[in-house]
């Protein structure tokens, strides 16, 4: 019989029996001449009958009430035929067998689900939009150390500006897989809610924590010592700005376009889930030139048990520190300078080079806090998108500026500040002094005022605002023409 060679046993033979009964079965003198052997299987009978086999058990595999295989003995050599006494010995051996057999066939099950797990939440594509080019790689631990909870994600922001995350969750197995599934959505709720990365943090430290708290309660235990690092940054390719702020994950790696390796003095922060409220997670801003290359990625790419954490940050650098590389080549370069094919922990890497919008794109005006700034503003507005060729966007954007340039004179007590970002879309902002954020209320049949918003988003691909140092901005965003 050849590896993986599939046996379909014919219905009355021996071998079907014990399949259906589970029972073992003890054929003393075996006589492959007669009976139903030869007619069946004539090609097998024929090899059993070469190998001199005179005698046979057979053993059904059990485990948790269910049949898993068969085992055979045969007797050649030895004369004497199996008696009673071996087919107890047999079973003994078959059941101690057909428990580790099912404890690995559970072990590469659980495996198989938690991979298939953290695969499903990671995003299979990511963009960066106009900010950012974009590439990644993900290798799972070896067999002995199961799939950890790694994750990365690349979200789009309003006004063209786009989050770069990473975060590793501790432990290994579905758990972990599963933890990292419900930190990476706390993250992108967040993100949505357009937090600076700092404050974004802090808020993911509360989620861990509640999560923990939840887990020790139904378990019924003290708090489970779940824990996780996180590394969230924001870059504007207007500005070229990148913010970033860390929670105990390592520091990324910048690489200028001349093939400059840098760390950025990023404040450390403390791993989420520990309680260390009175520990502020810190943001720092770079200014980064166009072309720079940002590398984030899990301690499992750096650490290792054979070598200090400076050998992986120096080879690491090295590999990327080649200008003019596409960012798959130098994923591909990275990754096969690990040293070992099986990793002991999941590796992650996302690259992002950064690109840097043209001053041509971008329209900005202060507008006085006075009523006249709303015809003043459609203006502006009408006359810039016919500088960029986008006349069939006027009618709307300036019904949308209309409405978010009344609101922040009516609300604001200083000057207003407009802006246009011709991108992947077209974003229109409006920054004031109030810090409330705008909320749509159901307007009544026979009130004049509190439908500015449900036109807003009635006419935009959609809208939202976000926190500034100053007060707020309040942004929509339109479609542009395929021709443009």
């Amino acid at each position: 019989m050849g590896a993986h060679e599939v046996i379909r046993p014919f219905p009355t033979s021996l071998f079907a029996t014990a399949l259906h009964t589970g029972r073992s079965y003890l054929e003393s003198v075996l006589d492959t001449r007669t009976g139903p052997w030869d007619q069946h299987d004539p090609a097998r009978t024929r090899k059993i009958r070469e190998s001199g086999v005179h005698s046979l058990m057979i053993v059904p595999i059990r485990a948790r009430g269910s049949v898993l295989g068969l085992a055979l003995f045969g007797r050649s050599d030895i004369q004497k035929p199996f008696q009673e006494d071996d087919l107890l010995l047999a079973e003994e051996l078959v059941n101690r067998a057909a428990l580790c057999l099912d404890n690995a066939l559970q072990y590469a099950r659980e495996r198989t689900a938690a991979l298939t797990l953290q695969r499903d939440l990671l995003p299979h594509r990511v963009h960066g939009g106009a900010a950012v080019e974009v590439a990644s790689r993900y290798v799972p631990a070896d067999m002995d150390h199961g799939v950890g909870g790694d994750w990365f994600d690349v979200i789009e922001l309003s006004g063209a500006r786009v989050a770069l995350v990473v975060g590793d969750v501790v432990g290994h197995g579905i758990n972990a897989a599963a933890t990292m599934g419900r930190l990476r959505t706390a993250v992108r709720t967040l993100a949505d809610v357009d937090l600076p990365p700092d404050e974004l943090l802090a808020r993911l430290d509360d989620t861990v924590r509640r999560l923990n708290d939840d887990d020790g309660d139904v378990s019924g235990q003290a708090l489970s010592e779940v824990g996780a690092t996180c590394l969230y940054a924001v870059y504007d390719p207007v500005t070229r700005q990148c913010t970033l702020a860390r929670a105990g994950h390592p520091p990324p790696l910048i690489i200028d376009p001349t093939g400059r390796v840098t760390i950025p003095d990023v404040p450390a922060g403390a791993p989420l889930g520990l309680g260390l409220g009175l520990v502020p997670f810190e943001s720092v801003e770079l200014e980064l030139p166009e072309g720079s290359l940002l590398a984030f990625y899990s301690d499992g790419l750096v650490e290792s048990r054979d070598h200090d954490l400076d050998v992986g940050m120096n080879r690491l650098g090295a590999a990327l520190a080649q200008p003019g590389s596409s960012l798959d080549d130098l994923c591909s370069r990275v990754i096969n300078t690990l040293p070992s094919r099986s990793p002991d922990d999941d590796v992650t890497l996302l690259l992002a080079r950064t690109r840097a919008l043209e001053p041509a794109r971008v329209a900005s005006w202060e507008l006085p806090n006075e009523p006249a700034a709303v015809p003043t503003a459609r203006h502006l507005v009408s006359r810039q998108l016919r500088e960029w060729g986008l006349e069939r966007l006027i009618t709307k954007v300036e019904l949308i500026v209309s409405e978010l340039v009344t609101n922040a004179v009516h609300h604001g007590d200083g000057s207003t500040r407009l802006r246009l970002i011709q991108h992947q879309v077209l974003t229109c902002e409006v920054s004031d002094t109030h810090t409330g954020r705008p909320r749509p209320r159901p307007p009544h049949t026979l009130e004049e005022n509190g439908r500015g918003l449900y036109l807003v988003a009635r006419l935009s691909r959609r809208w939202g605002s976000r926190s500034a140092a100053d007060g707020k901005v309040v942004w929509a965003e339109q479609d542009l023409p395929t021709a443009a």
